[in-house]
C-alpha cells in the first residue's frame, strides 16, 4: 500500500512499531511532539526508522490576521529538522485575534473558519508564504470543516484554494469528509457537490488527500473523525482518483480508535479503490 497511510495515536504506539504493516507512510499531530525530549518523541524517531513520517498541524492558524505564533512556528521547524517529514500540514482556518484592540493575540484552540474573501486570501498567503520560508520547504493547507459561511464570501472555496496556491507556491490538502460534511450541512448534495470541487482544482497542486467519518446523529452533522468512511466519502474517493490519479491518502481516525486492524483495513479498501489510476506519486 506505497500510497496509503494512517494517523499514527497514542493507542496503537506500540502495536504499529511490533508488526510494521504495509504501509505507505504515518501520519502524527506536528503539537503533540513540540518538546526538546520525552517519551513520545522517542516513539516517533522510532517508527521514523520504519516509515515515512507525514506531519499534520492544528495550530498553525494560518488565516489569522494577527499573524503566526512565533513560538508555536520554532518548534514546528525543529520537528521538522529532526523528523525529516515527507509533508508537513495545517489547516486553512484561523484561532488568533486579540480579546481586545491593543492586546496580545489569544490562541482560540479550535479549527475556525476563513471568509473566502480577497482581504482574507491576502492574510492566508502572507502567513503561508512566512512558514514555508522558514521551513525551507512547501507547506500542504487542508480545507476546513466548516458549520457556518461568511457573510461576505466572495469566492468559492476552489478558486481560494487555486489562488491561493498559486501566489504562495503551497500545496494542497484534500479532505474529501470535509467536502462532504460541508455539503450535507449547507443543503447540497454531498457527493455532487464534492466532486465539483474536486474537478475545479490542479491534480498537480494536491500533495495528500484525507478520508474519515463522521457523525451524523445530530442536526448537524460532526467531522468527528470517529468512525469509518462513510460510503459517500468512499464515492467521491473514487472519483477523486479517476480526476487527480493517485495521491498519498490518509485514513484518519481521532476518537473512539479502534483496533489497528480496523484502520488497516480502512487503508485496504483505500488501496483498492486506487488501483484503477495510471499515475503514481509516491508517498
Amino acid at each position: 500500500m506505497a500510497s496509503v497511510g494512517i494517523g499514527w495515536r497514542q493507542p496503537h504506539y506500540g502495536e504499529l512499531l511490533e508488526r510494521r504493516p504495509a504501509l505507505g507512510f504515518v501520519e502524527v499531530h506536528s503539537e503533540n511532539f513540540f518538546g526538546d525530549g520525552g517519551a513520545a518523541l522517542a516513539v516517533l524517531e522510532r517508527g521514523r526508522e520504519h516509515f515515512a513520517v507525514s506531519l499534520h498541524g492544528v495550530g498553525l492558524a494560518l488565516g489569522s490576521a494577527s499573524g503566526l505564533d512565533p513560538w508555536h512556528l520554532d518548534r514546528l521547524a525543529a520537528l521538522v529538522q529532526r523528523i525529516d517529514p515527507v509533508r508537513v500540514s495545517d489547516h486553512a482556518s484561523f484561532a488568533r485575534a486579540p480579546l481586545r484592540r491593543g492586546e496580545p493575540p489569544l490562541h482560540g484552540a479550535d479549527l475556525l473558519p476563513i471568509a473566502f474573501t480577497p482581504a482574507s486570501l491576502d492574510i492566508m498567503v502572507r502567513n503561508v508564504e512566512q512558514v514555508q520560508q522558514r521551513l525551507r520547504r512547501p507547506l500542504a493547507v487542508e480545507n476546513l470543516s466548516a458549520y457556518l459561511r461568511w457573510a461576505d464570501d466572495s469566492m468559492s472555496e476552489a478558486q481560494f484554494f487555486s489562488e491561493l496556491v498559486r501566489r504562495s507556491g503551497c500545496q494542497l490538502l484534500l479532505d474529501l469528509n470535509n467536502l462532504v460534511v460541508n455539503a450535507i450541512n449547507h443543503g447540497d448534495e454531498p457527493v455532487a457537490a464534492a466532486c465539483r470541487f474536486v474537478d475545479a482544482i490542479d491534480a498537480r497542486h494536491v500533495a495528500e488527500i484525507h478520508l474519515a467519518g463522521f457523525d451524523a446523529r445530530g442536526p448537524v452533522v460532526i467531522d468527528d473523525h470517529g468512525s469509518r468512511v462513510h460510503e459517500p466519502v468512499w464515492q467521491v474517493f473514487a472519483h477523486a482518483v479517476a480526476r487527480l490519479g493517485r495521491k498519498p491518502t490518509l485514513i484518519e481516525w481521532d476518537t473512539d480508535i479502534p483496533a489497528l486492524d480496523v484502520l488497516l483495513a480502512e487503508a485496504a479498501h483505500a488501496h483498492a479503490l486506487m488501483q484503477p489510476a495510471r499515475a503514481e506519486q509516491p508517498a
